[in-house]
């Protein structure tokens, strides 16, 4: 089986990328590893085609020209050009891209396509209380017609986009994001008492404002908490940073506690296990989420994740069994949970190893990896 991934996102040393590049990078390697040949197809980080071989993954990376308005269709360009003479070289069975990306992509005689649904503009426009942009909505549109299937990564992202977009009586599969479970695993020893740590893009959606304001209250009981910040700052369309305006607007609120929040910015990805081995407990309290990858992976390794309880949060978590939830709305109730967990060490530390036991039942990558086999083996018999 051949497999093309299409996708701008798969991680390159030196370069920033996102959860779908992260959710990749476990994923092709191990359906390399059973025997499926997997190319990468997207565009360059900086406009310079290169290609490079890794762990058996075929990554090829095209330049295009940044022509202002038209950028994107001397990218289409290129990726058609370049699909097509993979194909001819070896027959590609399966194109599997996001939500939008299939809108002008040319359909091939004999290669099924897929959309994963990793949440695309209509779900986040909703989520966000924002408008649908008019060319944004008509490519997802017109790129859910030449789908011939769909894998959602929750039950969550496939209910509420099916509210906006018909899936055509095309077969729909729910399939988690991968964990890897022998990356993410226990460490001894490392936690520093009463740290809470954050880690994804520091932006609104992502609920770091709340989580600075619960801040304060937690100081009240615990003096001696820190709140470390690590991830990508998020940058308003005028190119101002969304960190910049915490700092200007929210962290001169908090008087002495100010101090003990640290922004670290962009981490390797190596680095991240190091990163949740040092927290008390781990906090995402995200307004919106597909699935998240933050959470199970703080959750492999053994240690008390307090997540979003909106959304798919309660797929991942059942509250006081396997972590915890919050309202991510409300500072209030973000602090309360921390203080909570800060409080009860013995029945965190039971948590914990349930938390563990319901991502390797539920997100390991051996169980997610076959069950993407399964469903491109059943889409192209």
């Amino acid at each position: 089986m051949h497999l093309c991934l299409i996708t701008h996102e798969y991680p390159k040393s030196g370069f920033a990328h996102g959860g779908i590049g992260s959710f990749l990078k476990t994923l092709a390697p191990k359906l390399v590893a059973q025997g499926i040949r997997v190319t990468i197809v997207g565009l360059s980080y900086d406009y310079n085609e290169d290609y490079e071989e890794v762990q058996g993954v075929r990554i090829f990376r095209l330049g295009y020209q940044n022509v202002k308005r038209f950028g994107w269709f001397y990218g289409l360009k290129a990726m058609n050009k370049k699909i097509a003479a993979i194909h001819k070289e070896n027959p590609i069975d399966i194109i599997e891209s996001a939500e939008l990306e299939l809108a002008f992509l040319t359909k091939l005689p004999g290669i099924k396509y897929i959309i994963r649904l990793h949440g695309g503009h209509h779900f986040f426009s909703e989520s966000e209380h924002r408008k649908i942009d008019f060319w944004k909505g008509f490519q997802e549109k017109r790129s859910f017609k030449k789908a011939d299937a769909f894998i959602a990564v929750s039950n969550f992202v496939k209910t509420k986009t099916n509210e906006f977009l018909s899936f055509h009586d095309k077969p729909v599969a729910m399939i988690n994001y991968p964990i890897d479970v022998d990356f993410f695993k226990p460490k001894i020893n490392v936690v520093r008492k009463h740290s809470i740590v954050f880690a994804g893009s520091v932006c609104e959606k992502k609920g770091v404002r709340q989580l600075i304001q619960s801040f304060p209250l937690v100081k009240e009981k615990f003096p001696d908490a820190t709140l470390e910040i690590y991830g990508r700052d998020w940058l308003f369309p005028n190119g101002k940073s969304y960190i910049e305006m915490l700092q200007e607007t929210e962290i001169p609120k908090l008087g002495n506690s100010a101090k003990d929040i640290h922004f670290h910015g962009r981490v390797n990805y190596e680095n991240i296990p190091e990163i949740y081995a040092q927290a008390q407990v781990c906090v995402f309290p995200s307004h919106m989420e597909t699935q998240g990858l933050v959470a199970p992976e703080a959750m492999a390794m053994e240690k008390l994740v307090l997540f979003t309880n909106q959304g798919p949060g309660p797929e991942t978590i059942t509250n006081l069994e396997n972590g915890l939830l919050c309202n991510p709305f409300i500072p209030e109730d973000i602090a309360n949970q921390i203080n909570w967990a800060f409080s009860n060490e013995e029945k965190v530390a039971v948590i914990c190893k349930k938390a563990r036991q319901s991502v390797l039942e539920k997100y390991s990558a051996a169980l997610i990896v076959q069950k993407n086999i399964d469903f491109y083996t059943k889409l192209i018999q």
